[in-house]
């Protein structure tokens, strides 16, 4: 393996390995010795790709930012997309424990004050870049300022996933980000066709017409 894919490895074994501890121990209660032994990598290896326990937490947040980034598909109608990354992050709170350290961490505002900040942030101006972008199209409605709108989508699922998580230990989630779409799309189209947007969970759609 190429020098430069070694490195690219080994952080992201180091960041894996911190996440699973975080999620196991809290933030408060990891330890770098017990990031080592849960990622395989060596110390010195770990240090060499982050100073500091602060260091890592503030990757593991920014991971969010990648994650989104890598999820955000050009090729869907704005609104659409914005209704699909919400599944895609359901789907990312249940299988990548990554994702869950790092929303964890956001949540209890771990890290850095910027960090946090910059977590949630990422979040608000992801969906409102999109938002915007539906109201150019004319596919948003009248009167919805896309920078509120993402707020108040933003908030919503940052409460439906605590929720859900005490509750059920997140099984009913995808049911709740469902139901809160079919609350929030007709406000956000206005006068358009709520059925443009699918609001069904993407494992339901190929096989309920709907």
């Amino acid at each position: 393996m190429p020098q430069q894919q070694r490195a690219i490895a080994t952080r992201r074994a180091a960041l894996e390995g911190a996440a699973a501890v975080i999620e196991r121990h809290g933030y408060d209660a990891a330890t770098i010795n017990l990031m080592v032994r849960e990622s395989g990598v060596t110390k010195g290896a770990l240090y060499f790709h982050f100073s500091s326990k602060e260091a890592i937490a503030e990757a593991i947040i920014a991971e969010q930012g990648a994650w989104l980034d890598r999820r955000t598909d050009p090729g869907v109608p704005p609104l659409q997309c914005v209704v699909d990354l919400s599944y895609a992050f359901v789907e990312a709170l249940l299988t990548d424990p990554l994702m869950r350290a790092s929303i964890r961490m956001t949540v209890n505002r771990a890290g850095s004050p910027d960090s946090v900040v910059g977590g949630y942030r990422t979040w608000i101006d992801g969906v409102a870049a999109l938002l915007r972008q539906a109201r150019d199209e004319g596919a948003l409605a009248p009167g919805v300022d896309p920078e509120a709108a993402a707020y108040v989508v933003c908030a919503s699922m940052t409460g439906l996933q605590l929720t859900s998580e005490t509750l059920t230990g997140r099984a009913d989630l995808e049911e709740r980000v469902e139901s809160m779409w079919r609350l929030l799309v007709p406000g956000l189209v206005g006068t358009g066709d709520v059925r443009d947007v699918d609001v069904r969970p993407p494992s339901t759609r190929a096989v309920d017409p709907g």
